[in-house]
Order: C-alpha cells, then sequence, then structure tokens
C-alpha cells in the first residue's frame, strides 16, 4: 500500500529505497513508495535525471536505479568465470557506469558446477565486506529476455521486428532510447502476454551497412569483443618476455607455414626431411611447431581468465574476434616469416606407410623461411612433379644446427628454393595419407561457402571454397601432432584435454536408415559400424543428383564433438586418442594441452596447475558450450552474407536444389552458392499437393507431380532478407522448371557482382 504523498523525496531518501529495495526499483516503484500525485511524478523524473547527472544513482534508465558503483537488489548477471577453485563468479550483465562492473560470487544451490561460463541467471545481490554476492533466484536461457531486430514505423508507433529465421515475432516499442525506424537495436522484453513490450537498451545502426552481419551475431550471442585495460596492460608486459636461452634452437632449419591468403594468425608451421635413421628405413622426419603460447598466457592471469570466458577466436568473413589481444594473437605468438618466434615442436617419425613411429616435444625458437598461401604452396608443387623417393641433395640428417645436405634458403624462398622444402613435405604427407586411407575415417567433401569482400566490406562474390592437396596436406600434420600430444601426455600419465566424438546413437542411425531408404538405398541395422560405413554409403550412391543431400544427411547423423578429460576417442576420425594441439591462439582447449606437456616434460614456466588438472571436465564442458556459440555465430553470418548477396538477384530465376520437405512446403538452397529458404506449399500450383510423411515427399493430386529432397529444379527468389539470413522461393510460371543441362545451366556456377575481384577472402579453418 503506497504512503500518503508528503511531497518530493530527498536524494538521500531515493538513494536509501533503492538500496535497500528487495524488488528493482525504477521510476514508478519509488513514486509508489513515496505516494507521490501525477504532477510529482513529473518532478522526479527531473530529480532522479539530476541524480545521475551528479553521479549518485545509475541504472538503465527509467526500470531500475541503484546507488552508483553498486549493484541493483536484484538484477541478471552472466557468468563470467569459475576458477579452479570451482568458485563462480558472476557480473551484471547491464552496467553502465564509468567505473569496472563488480564480480560477485554466486552462491550455487544443488549441485556445485551446474552454472557455466556465459550462462545468465536472474539474483538477489548482497554487499558482504569489499564485496558482493549473489544468490541465485532464477536460470535464463540465452537471450530470454533480450531481443535483436530491426525498428519499423507503422501507425505512428515502432515496432521490432526480430531478426531470427524462426521467430520473426514484432513486438511494440515502448521506450525507443532515441532510435529510429530502420536501425538495428537490442531491446528487453517488458510487460506481460499477449501485450508484451520491449524496450531498446542499445542501438548497433545501419542492419543493412556493410559489416554490420558479424555485429549481430556477436551481439545476439553475447560474445565479448573488448578487453579490459588489465588484460591488455598484461598482454603487453607478457610480449615484451625474453624468449630465454633454454630453448631448442630449429632456426636453421627451414620450416614453413602454409595457410589462408588471408589468415588472421599463424598457429603452426611445418617441415619434413627423409629419415637417415635405419631404424627408419624408407621413413622421414618431420617437425610441427606450434606458438608457444603457454609461454605469455600464465594460468590464474587475467589474461588466462579472458581467454577462457571466450574459448576460442570467431572467425567471420569482416573480422576476427579473438581469443587473445591482437598484440600477442596476430603478432607476438604468431609464427612469421624471417623473425625469431617462441614454438613447442613436436618431433615427428614417420614410417614409410604413414605410421607414427615415435615422438618428443621441446620448446624451441624457430625463424621460419616462409609464410605460404595454401594456392601458392599448391601452385608450386604442380609446377613440377615429385621427383623422388629422397630428400633434396640426397636427404637431410636433423642436427643440433640444421639439416645436412639441405641448404637453408633464403629468408623469402621462391622458385626452386621453396620447391626444395616443399617437395619432402609433400613426400611424407603421401605416407601419412596411406595411413589415413588405411584407417577409413569419414570422408564428406561438403563444400566451404567463401565470401569474397572488397576493401570496403562489400560483398563480390560467394562461391565455394576449392579444396586443395596443401589444405590436405596441413590437416594430415596436423592430426599426427594432435595423435602424439595425446599419447605423449598419456605416457606420463598426465591430464589430457581429448577431442571427443562419440560414435552415431541408434536413434540416429534408425532415422538415418529410413530416409536413404527414400532414395532406394538399404543401410543394415546390424552391423558395426565405423566411419567407413557411411563411406561406403557415398560410393554406392556415386554421382547420383541427390549425392549431396546423402552426405548432409550422415553428417547430421553424426553426434557433436567435445571437450572432455575421459578418453572416448574420436569416431569420425578413426582414431583411438585425439586431442587438440595446434591452434592454441584460437581454441582454449590447445592451450591447456600445451600447458599439461609443459609440466609434464618439465618444459618450463606456464604448466598446468594442480586446481585446472583437477577442473579439466568442468573446464572441457564449458570450452565446449562456446565452441557451440562461436560455430552458430559464424554460420548465421555467413547465411546473412548470401542473403544479402542474393537481394540484388531478388525476381530472377536461379538453380536450386530441395533440402527439405515438409506438410507446409520445401525447403531449398541456391546451387553453388548456398542460403535456405522455403517454398510454400500453398504458392506451388494450382492443385492440392498431399505430403508423404514416410516418403517425406509432396505429391500433386492431379498431376502426380513430386517435390522430394535432392530434386534439382528452377525456382523465382521472392524474397532474399540479410537480417535475419532467410530466403523465399517461387515458382516460375506458377510451374516447377528443372535446370536445362543440355543448354549449359549448371548447377555450380557462381554469380558475381560486376567490378574488380577482392583478395579479401573468408578464413579457411583448419581441424
Amino acid at each position: 500500500m503506497s504512503k500518503k504523498s508528503t511531497g518530493l523525496p530527498s536524494r538521500d531518501q531515493i538513494i536509501d529505497f533503492i538500496s535497500t529495495s528487495a524488488t528493482p526499483a525504477g521510476k514508478r516503484e519509488i513514486a509508489k513508495a513515496f505516494g507521490l500525485t501525477a504532477q510529482e511524478k513529473i518532478g522526479l523524473k527531473a530529480l532522479l535525471k539530476d541524480m545521475a547527472d551528479e553521479g549518485l544513482i545509475d541504472g538503465a534508465g527509467a526500470r531500475a536505479f541503484h546507488k552508483m558503483g553498486g549493484v541493483p537488489r536484484v538484477t541478471v548477471l552472466r557468468i563470467a568465470d569459475v576458477d579452479d577453485g570451482g568458485n563462480v563468479w558472476a557480473v551484471p550483465e547491464n552496467w553502465h557506469a564509468e567505473t569496472p562492473p563488480p564480480k560477485l560470487r554466486v552462491r550455487e544451490k544443488g549441485r556445485r558446477g551446474a552454472l557455466g561460463i556465459g550462462d545468465r541467471i536472474l539474483a538477489r545481490t548482497e554487499e558482504a565486506g569489499a564485496g558482493w554476492i549473489a544468490h541465485p533466484m532464477k536460470a535464463l536461457a540465452k537471450g530470454e529476455e533480450l531481443v535483436l531486430g530491426v525498428l519499423r514505423q507503422e501507425g505512428g508507433k515502432l515496432w521490432l521486428t526480430g531478426v531470427e529465421k524462426r521467430d520473426r515475432s514484432e513486438y511494440l516499442v515502448a521506450d525507443a532510447g532515441g532510435a529510429e525506424a530502420g536501425d538495428l537495436v537490442l531491446a528487453e522484453k517488458g510487460g506481460r502476454p499477449p501485450r508484451i513490450t520491449v524496450r531498446v537498451t542499445e542501438v548497433l545502426g545501419d542492419p543493412f551497412a556493410p559489416r554490420s552481419f558479424s555485429l549481430i551475431a556477436i551481439h545476439k550471442l553475447g560474445i565479448p569483443t573488448v578487453f579490459s585495460p588489465e588484460t591488455l596492460a598484461e598482454a603487453t608486459r607478457m610480449a615484451a618476455l625474453p624468449l630465454g636461452d633454454d630453448r631448442e634452437d630449429l632456426r636453421d632449419i627451414p620450416i614453413v607455414a602454409i595457410d589462408p591468403a588471408d589468415a588472421r594468425d599463424h598457429d603452426d608451421a611445418v617441415w619434413a626431411a627423409e629419415d637417415d635413421d635405419p631404424a627408419n628405413e624408407g621413413g622421414w622426419k618431420a617437425i610441427v611447431a606450434i606458438a608457444d603460447v603457454s609461454f605469455y598466457v600464465r594460468p590464474g592471469s587475467d589474461l588466462d581468465r579472458e581467454a577462457r570466458r571466450r574459448g576460442n577466436s570467431v572467425y567471420f568473413p569482416d573480422r576476427v574476434v579473438p581469443m587473445l589481444p591482437e598484440i600477442l594473437s596476430a603478432d607476438v605468438c604468431s609464427l612469421k616469416e624471417g623473425v625469431d618466434r617462441a614454438a613447442l615442436a613436436c618431433h615427428l617419425r614417420v614410417g614409410k606407410n604413414g605410421e607414427l613411429k615415435s615422438w618428443r616435444f621441446t620448446r624451441a625458437v624457430v625463424r621460419l623461411a616462409a609464410n605460404i598461401a595454401y594456392e601458392d604452396a599448391q601452385a608450386v608443387i604442380d609446377s613440377k612433379p615429385l621427383p623422388f623417393r629422397g630428400g633434396v641433395g640426397g636427404g637431410g640428417s636433423l642436427t643440433e644446427t640444421g639439416i645436412a645436405g639441405l641448404p637453408h634458403p633464403n629468408p623469402s624462398p621462391e622458385g626452386e628454393g621453396l620447391l626444395e622444402i616443399l617437395q619432402p613435405l609433400w613426400a611424407c604427407w603421401h605416407a601419412l595419407y596411406k595411413a589415413r586411407e588405411k584407417r577409413g575415417p569419414l570422408d564428406l567433401d561438403l563444400p566451404e561457402r567463401r565470401v569474397v569482400l572488397d576493401e570496403k566490406g562489400r560483398i563480390m562474390s560467394v562461391a565455394p571454397r576449392e579444396r586443395l592437396d596443401s589444405m590436405r596436406l596441413i590437416e594430415d600434420y596436423m592430426i599426427a601432432a594432435n595423435v602424439a600430444a595425446a599419447k605423449a601426455l598419456e605416457s606420463r600419465k598426465a591430464p589430457v584435454m581429448y577431442r571427443v566424438h562419440e560414435p552415431p546413437s541408434r536413434e540416429k542411425l534408425v532415422a538415418l536408415k529410413d530416409y536413404l531408404k527414400t532414395f532406394g538405398v538399404e543401410f543394415a541395422l546390424g552391423q558395426v559400424v565405423q566411419p567407413r560405413t557411411f563411406n561406403h554409403i557415398l560410393d554406392r550412391v556415386g554421382e547420383a543428383d541427390f549425392r549431396q543431400q546423402i552426405m548432409e544427411q550422415v553428417l547430421r547423423t553424426q553426434t557433436q564433438a567435445y571437450y572432455a578429460p575421459a578418453n572416448l576417442g574420436h569416431f569420425g576420425l578413426a582414431l583411438g586418442s585425439y586431442g587438440h594441439f595446434t591452434s592454441p591462439i584460437r581454441r582454449y582447449a590447445d592451450l591447456i594441452v600445451h600447458r599439461s606437456l609443459v609440466s609434464a616434460f618439465k618444459l618450463g614456466p606456464g604448466g598446468l596447475t594442480d586446481g585446472e588438472a583437477a577442473g579439466m571436465e568442468r573446464i572441457g564442458e564449458g570450452i565446449s558450450a562456446l565452441e557451440r556459440r562461436a560455430m552458430e555465430a559464424e554460420r548465421d553470418t555467413i547465411d546473412r552474407y548470401v542473403a544479402a548477396f542474393l537481394a540484388e538477384r531478388v525476381g530472377d530465376v536461379v538453380d536450386a536444389r530441395i533440402t527439405g520437405v515438409t506438410n507446409f512446403g520445401f525447403f531449398a538452397t541456391v546451387e553453388g552458392i548456398g542460403g535456405d529458404g522455403l517454398m510454400p506449399v500453398r504458392d506451388i500450383g494450382g492443385e492440392y499437393f498431399r505430403f508423404d510423411e514416410k516418403a517425406r515427399t509432396l505429391v500433386g493430386e492431379h498431376s502426380g507431380t513430386t517435390f522430394a529432397s535432392g530434386q534439382r529444379l528452377q525456382l523465382r527468389l521472392a524474397e532474399a532478407n540479410p537480417v535475419s539470413g532467410g530466403l523465399r522461393f517461387e515458382m516460375v510460371d506458377g510451374k516447377a522448371e528443372r535446370p536445362d543441362r543440355e543448354r549449359g545451366v549448371t548447377p555450380a556456377r557462381v554469380i558475381k557482382r560486376r567490378g574488380r575481384p577482392a583478395n579479401i577472402r573468408h578464413q579457411g579453418k583448419k581441424r
């Protein structure tokens, strides 16, 4: 019951009220508590504004205020850290004060470790000494109360349309916060169904501007993009550390990095030569040199906490959100041509049939002979066939000073000098490839879409990325090093952060069997399922029109890989022990493996702590969730770029392929470009179409026209929405047109915009 009005409360009375209120205290609650009249409420609004200007209070607008530097009694918190002792720390999701947001220790009820980094909770807070404690009241799904959308004006009111493909709900805007129609905004839901309204909390700008599509994913998924001043200062300080004299000197060995032409960082580099050890006759010796990130990012540091909070770098066509500050990720830790760099070196002996004979790990200093783009390395090899079974100059022997018989090229080797380095790498890879083929890993050749931008971030083209042998070569060297890292740690009984990929569940196999039956492909459930089982299915399918559709379904049948300290093997790679070791600049899991190697083999500072070893399961769960977040962000952003690229083609007839059939229509993708769009059943034609649930087809009641997954046809592009990433199709003249292949219309054509090609390409990734 409200009090009788005694006039406007004083500044002290307002601060006392919002500091002791058990619920969020906004203008409405303050007015009710002091029984203010309508006229006095106008004065209260001005008083609260004055108090905010004077630095006495702060808050997210009129909904809830709190004492400057304090935390609301009830608020939404985001889990920011889980320390080695299992203590959970959170920060306010919205913080508008100039001071850094406080960290609150979360007192969890029930099972410890239930909360992970990035989780959101509604919590009651209290001051405890010099700090704060949070008592969880309710777990919130990510994005449960926040919505990302675009504002539009209708009937004198502002409405917000969400950017989600599956939920294009609209909300009346109660408080625009200065935003205007057409702006991309982040808003907070309020009210109760059916009258849910939103209040704009952040204006993100023009949703159709270049470089906005990745920004949508960043804000939608809460990906942190700003490093604290403390973290940046620590990165600068650690970057200046001397490498020390106790490292193995590999600077005379012509190690090279082979990466995408536009790579933002360079984790790894490789070298190989014929092995002169009689015990490995016909075999090879190789070095996989990986950036020694553990030397710079020490356990428990600000850098370490921030890296764990991010979990991994996130790569978009127009930007990268790095796991580590740029001075480390793009400079000091990045292996670059002609400069000394700290590395963790994996020395391998590879048998003539590709089996790993032995391995050892050292901390080293390297000076790369070259940074080479995939395309350039492939061009060098293609220019001259592999001529030998031996190395250059009769083969080389690894010594303390370098390679006998293999001259170190100039810092930027070209022509024959580069060929001399690459030929042994290719020959050793041929051996590794033999072992891979014998192992029979899952072989799904699904194309990766590449978005090409110009210097201003505008889209020039979208096309499948060409798959080169140089990419496969690096992938197989990385797999070999990852296996060696896991087995080396197992030999010392040291903790391993495994990359786990479990076999498909029976439920998924049953679903696959039913799906394959619609294409007339048999699949027996009684057999022991191995990766090569799926490869045999694809062999039987051959080059049928629905081959890619089958590959995509096989991929969906697989379980999702994750990180864990328990070794359950890697089904897809057909490997018993597998731990990520080769990308510590962009993956926290790899950094953990590096630290364990440093500790297990006594390689110096920066090793795994006892607390980390004890918390491996919890760390694995956290970084697995963050990896899924990054994958979703990257996938959604590519969809938005594709939709933006196709927006200029609205109204055109495009070659398409059906990717799924439902009772309300079918989904299709534009051949050679991608994107996913709906062809509603109501718009298919002038007859009734019956959905055959068992066959997953739509069949015309009179004509018998059938639409099924994998079918290629021509459709008219009716809509391409860059904000949601969604497409919508229409029939051509009211009927489905099949591509006229005899007249040269191919499904893989690449549509390019006018103008010169750009040299900015989407970052390719390694395993």
